[in-house]
């Protein structure tokens, strides 16, 4: 069986492979021995091999096909591509080739199909989970669970789908092998991924990656950051990836080094499916030099001759951050992977820390909610009932699914009546050890000791040693200095004022349910014009010092800041999406928080523009904890909390132009829009919203 095994791996990976031991004992165990096996084993170690040989060796013995329950869609393609050279018939099931489903369900009866790769988020795919589940498991010959610790809500990156494996695996036919792998698990997860497949053989080796040269430079700014790329992106080795952590940075970094010449294009998670596999495709193909991507980009990509990989600023987690960068050097000598970290990382850590699982009295509003409903709700349709926002929403949806105390059919959700418990403890523990990770990070770039022996102590790897090749053992080879030019070009980029403030134009799905008449798209008459703001609070540029300002005391606009103002406005009057008509008037939105930097800067405006200062729309009660919950909730607290003052309504009644209205940022962006619907009932021409910042 050996022999047949490295025969299959030799069509895999190429004449010259051979298998190595712990990937023998690991086929041997599943083909011979049904067993279930949990490999925790570097990047680019040969994990995927372990599951085709294995694949290869069980239908030519009889075995029904492997289903493997991959996260990513690029680590699907990959495979699929893999799985080809080796004979394999592979076939993928996820939300990009819905229209194959059916097909792909008829290759799979006839037994045409020796592996199915599909998300975890079809395992709780209503139609998926009731029709195709039940004989898939059935018939499945072995069971694989690729990123196996996102099982684990103490992982990285747990995600609720994955603990629908629970299901899958009680469902399996008595002695169907299976195999969970993962590079980044430390002794807590990997503890927790064995107990849950019952009985594992764990097979965990060196996380050592002898081709990485690891470096950290420490730059005063995100200016300085970018023209430090800039002027280095052509020295470091072959293509690569440089990951940002927001996808506003991932478009600005891109944009500035295009402008420098480099061939590179931005991929996160909000990049179209199409330009997500043309990115992918000229990255793997050396037709780019980068990929400047977010997260997004993370588990599953396989390019075995990447050069490098670069941080601008750091992963909240040195897990996470030992994930991303094992991309790199799989199928190289040498690869470069460099830290940039920011002063900014640690409230953008705080900002998705805040995404975590919702507290008790809140977990269970829904469930009650649920329990009174006498149809199932789905999510659009619970969010006017609760204060949760969609995203927040669906994570806990997921988590009670999984618990049991909620159930996902084909038109929503509904509540099972089983008890449930909220685990504060748990909860907090996990909280704790995500603290613990975010202070790891940053001791990782302050080191003085060697960091690939720091981020395989961080994953409990008992052979960490010193690596002999990092910045600490070997000496930096990289200089953080940057030219007067780059810094000044960089600067530019960077100063650059003005984001669109898109207009709503459609009121959130089921309002009629907690009293509010607001129904379908906002009549063209009702909806504000697109409106500018400086800039995100995520941007590298800008986003530091707006965030800076909305979280200081309160107090007049700030010089620098208006310059920011006057250079939007500037750009909005003559540039290329320039107003159609100049506004005639200036009305800012009272603010609860900052009321002096909103009065000023609406001032400040008005005396700059030349233009009459009509008033203010006071912020009504309840307005100021309406943009910590869901878009139905705000419009429901907002809807009939603003009332334009006579001397506001005569004052926009006199204009011959639009009114810009002021408020200091936008979040959701439905208080622009209900007072600008109000100040457009009371005879405004139009509303030009301005802010100082947008939220994303």
């Amino acid at each position: 069986m050996r022999h047949e095994a490295s025969n299959v791996l030799k069509k895999l990976a190429g004449p010259a492979a051979e298998l190595r031991e712990d990937q023998w004992t690991a086929i041997e165990a599943l083909v011979a021995g049904h067993r279930r096996v949990l490999c925790v084993q570097r990047t680019g170690w040969g994990k995927s091999a372990v599951y085709f040989v294995a694949t290869a060796l069980l239908r030519a013995r009889g075995a029904g096909p492997t289903v493997i329950v991959s996260p990513l869609l690029a680590l699907m393609r990959n495979q699929t591509d893999a799985a080809a050279r080796a004979g394999i018939v592979a076939r993928t099931i996820n939300s990009a080739n819905l229209e194959e489903w059916d097909s792909i369900t008829e290759e799979i009866a006839a037994g045409a199909v020796d592996v199915l790769l599909v998300s975890p988020e079809r395992l709780n795919n209503p139609g998926f989970r009731d029709d195709v589940l039940p004989k898939l498991a059935a018939t499945t010959g072995l069971l694989v669970v690729d990123e196996a610790h996102c099982v684990s809500d103490w992982g990285h990156d747990f995600r609720p789908d994955y603990r629908r494996l629970r299901t899958l695996l009680l469902d399996l036919a008595p002695d169907t092998p299976v195999l969970a792998t993962t590079a980044t698990a430390n002794s807590r997860v990997t503890a927790d991924v064995a107990e849950q497949l019952d009985d594992a053989l764990v097979l965990r080796g060196s996380l050592d990656r002898e081709s990485l040269r690891m470096g950290v430079l420490s730059l005063p700014s995100p200016s300085h950051r970018l023209a430090w790329l800039g002027e280095h992106l052509r020295d470091l080795p072959g293509s690569g990836i440089i990951y940002t952590l927001t996808v506003a940075g991932a478009h600005e970094t891109a944009a500035f080094l295009r402008a420098q010449g480099y061939d590179v294009a931005a991929y996160t998670g909000k990049t179209e499916n199409a330009d997500r596999l043309g990115a992918e495709a000229d990255l793997i193909n050396n037709r780019i030099k980068a990929l400047v991507a977010t997260s997004a980009l993370g588990m599953g990509f396989d390019k075995p001759d990447l050069g490098f990989v670069v941080h601008l600023g750091a992963p909240s987690s040195p897990i996470a951050y030992y994930q991303q960068v094992g991309r790199a050097g799989r199928a190289v000598e040498k690869a470069d992977v460099l830290l940039l970290p920011g002063r900014e990382d640690t409230d953008i850590w705080r900002y998705f820390a805040s995404l975590a699982f919702p507290p008790e009295h809140q977990v269970r509003s829904v469930l009650d909610v649920l329990a009174d409903s006498a149809r199932p709700l789905s999510t659009m349709a619970l969010e006017p009932r609760v204060e949760l926002r969609h995203s927040r929403l669906e994570l806990m949806l997921k988590v009670l699914d999984v618990d049991g105390a909620v159930k996902r059919v084909a038109s929503g959700w509904i509540a099972t009546g089983e008890p449930w418990r909220h685990d504060t403890e748990r909860y907090a523990r996990i909280a704790a050890a995500r603290q613990a990770e975010q202070d790891a990070m940053l001791e990782y770039a302050a080191l003085t000791g060697c960091r690939m022996e720091f981020l395989r102590r961080q994953l409990d790897d008992p052979e960490a040693v010193p690596c002999g090749r990092c910045d600490n053992c070997a000496g930096v080879w990289y200089e953080p200095e940057v030219s007067p030019e780059a810094l000044a070009a960089a600067r530019a980029h960077l100063g650059r004022a003005g984001v669109e403030i898109a207009p709503r134009k459609k009121w959130p799905t089921g309002m009629a349910t907690v009293g509010v008449s607001l129904s379908g798209n906002i009549p063209a008459g009702e909806q504000t014009l697109a409106g500018r703001a400086i800039g995100r609070l995520s941007d590298l540029g800008w986003g530091d010092r707006l965030r800076n300002l909305l979280a200081a005391p309160d107090g007049p606009i700030p010089d620098e800041i208006f310059n920011g103002v006057v250079a939007t406005l500037a750009e909005w009057a003559k540039g290329d999406a320039r107003w159609a008509e100049r506004p005639a008037g200036v009305v800012v939105i009272g603010s609860w928080h900052a009321p002096e930097l909103v009065g000023s800067l609406g001032a400040r405006i008005a005396e700059v523009g030349r233009l009459p200062l009509l008033g203010t729309v006071p912020a009504g009660v309840g307005t100021e904890s309406a943009s910590r919950t869901n878009s139905a909730q705000r419009v429901r607290a907002l809807h009939a909390s603003f009332s334009v003052p006579g001397s506001v309504a005569s004052g926009v009644r006199e204009l011959g132009g639009p009114v810009l209205l002021v408020d200091d940022h936008v979040d959701s962006g439905w208080t622009m829009a209900l007072v600008g619907r109000a100040l457009m009932g009371a005879g405004a021409r139009g509303v030009l919203p301005f802010a100082l910042a947008v939220a994303a």
